[in-house]
């Protein structure tokens, strides 16, 4: 067994909420505070196939109040999930849970309901009817992790007076490839486009958020990001298909990449190869719930070897064919451990219509924990390959959204973003000390 440190980061909220609603003070503003949770994961390291199970090696959290009297809640922040959801059944990996037995407010859905019947459309899995006719829901992610439970509705507390009627999933079984994840954190907050999102019940207009790489600091904010010292931001429009299609996930923040530089270079690959096709195979999501961003097989394949013939001579590279990180991530190379710094590698730019996402420095190679040789450390390439996980999308991980300020303006229907020192930015809001 290798041990991995794994750190989860719990981002403090900062609420600008403007609201046509009486119940929220304009201008208010609520503060959480700031933690950093450092977590032990394992993983079986075999030398004949070293090839790791798909996980997320950190998760940005939150933390809320739910029910009546209010219970504490860690939740997973996920852009790229709908439904939010509570481990309600207390085993030996859920240490954190909700108890609804404890909760005057909490309320069961039942199937014949519309919340039912309408509202969970866009889940991946259609909601059913258990026994006792209430609303079961199942949902399933990338990395194998699975969840069930009863759709319920319970009273949530968060910038201003208690809420009712708050929409979620109370879950009482299910499989997980990060437990010790699951052991700190209570649940996950889904923050796409869908009905039953939290970012649509609560009737935000917009949301940002941003993530340093200097200290694991880290800020999300409901509402309009109005100061002078933040850059105007960039902004791409989302990309919105109204016909169901099997691959295209219609409540995603899906933007239109439009071509990859490295360093001065564009690829030489077709627009087409980043255009959805007639299955909608093909989108590119912006995921605050993966670390780090995967790209179908031809473009990644070309990013891969344009990034291996620039490093020519700076970079050494991890030689095992039998070795992928985390499924998917196959580009590894041998760092000395005593170096000072990482040598000055190309910038690789992510090219949307109407804005631009550089990624440079540490953000292009990820130390993997516990792993050497000799005096060499093993860094990977923080570009996977879609294919090797079986997702038929590009997917931009948070990873290469620190020190970026990322904004999710629903009215409008774009995603913006502007550089900025995150650590910086969480300092002038008071989230830091």
């Amino acid at each position: 067994m290798a041990s991995i440190n794994i750190f989860l980061l719990q981002l403090s909220i900062f609420l600008l909420i403007f609201l046509p609603k009486p119940s929220f003070p304009k201008n208010q503003t609520l503060f959480f505070p700031l933690k950093t949770q450092a977590l032990a994961h394992y993983y079986n390291y075999r030398a004949t196939a070293n090839k790791l199970s798909f996980h997320h090696n950190v998760s940005l959290t939150v933390s809320l109040k739910l029910g009546s009297p209010p219970q504490d809640v860690t939740m997973v922040l996920d852009t790229g999930s709908e439904l939010s959801w509570l481990h309600c059944k207390k085993t030996v990996s859920f240490n954190s849970i909700f108890n609804p037995l404890l909760s005057s407010s909490y309320s069961p859905v039942p199937c014949n309901s519309p919340t039912c019947k309408i509202k969970t459309q866009d889940l991946p899995v259609p909601a059913s009817c258990d026994p006792k006719g209430l609303c079961r829901v199942t949902l399933t992610y990338a990395d194998l992790t699975s969840t069930e439970g009863n759709l319920a509705t319970e009273t949530i507390l968060i910038g201003g007076p208690a809420r009712p009627g708050f929409v979620f999933g109370c879950m009482d079984s299910g499989s997980s490839s990060n437990s010790q994840e699951d052991a700190r954190t209570t649940g996950l907050m889904g923050m796409n486009r869908g009905s039953l999102s939290f970012i649509t019940q609560m009737g935000f207009p917009k949301f940002s958020y941003c993530i340093s790489g200097v200290d694991s600091s880290g800020v999300l904010l409901f509402g309009d990001a109005s100061f002078a010292w933040l850059k105007p931001l960039s902004y791409t429009p989302l990309v919105r298909i109204s016909k169901p299609l099997p691959y295209f996930d219609r409540v995603a923040y899906s933007v239109q990449l439009e071509g990859i530089k490295v360093g001065s270079k564009v690829l030489n690959l077709p627009k087409s190869v980043f255009i959805p096709d007639h299955t909608g195979a093909g989108q590119t999501m912006v995921d605050s719930g993966t670390q780090f961003t995967f790209l179908l097989g031809e473009v990644y394949s070309a990013l891969k070897n344009e990034f291996i013939q620039q490093t020519k001579g700076i970079l050494r590279v991890f030689d095992d064919p039998n070795f992928v990180f985390q499924g998917a991530m196959d580009l590894c190379y041998l760092i000395e451990s005593a170096g000072p710094s990482l040598p000055r590698l190309p910038i690789v730019s992510l090219m949307f219509s109407g804005a631009e996402m550089s990624v440079s420095g540490e953000r292009l190679l990820y130390r993997v924990p516990g792993l050497s040789r000799g005096r060499d450390s093993v860094y990977c390439f923080t570009f996977g390959n879609s294919d090797l996980l079986g997702i038929e999308a590009f997917v931009i991980g948070h990873h290469h959204q620190q020190n970026l300020w990322v904004e999710f303006d629903l009215i409008n229907s774009r995603v913006g973003f502007a550089e900025v020192r995150c650590d910086i930015a969480s300092k002038r809001l008071g989230m830091i000390v």
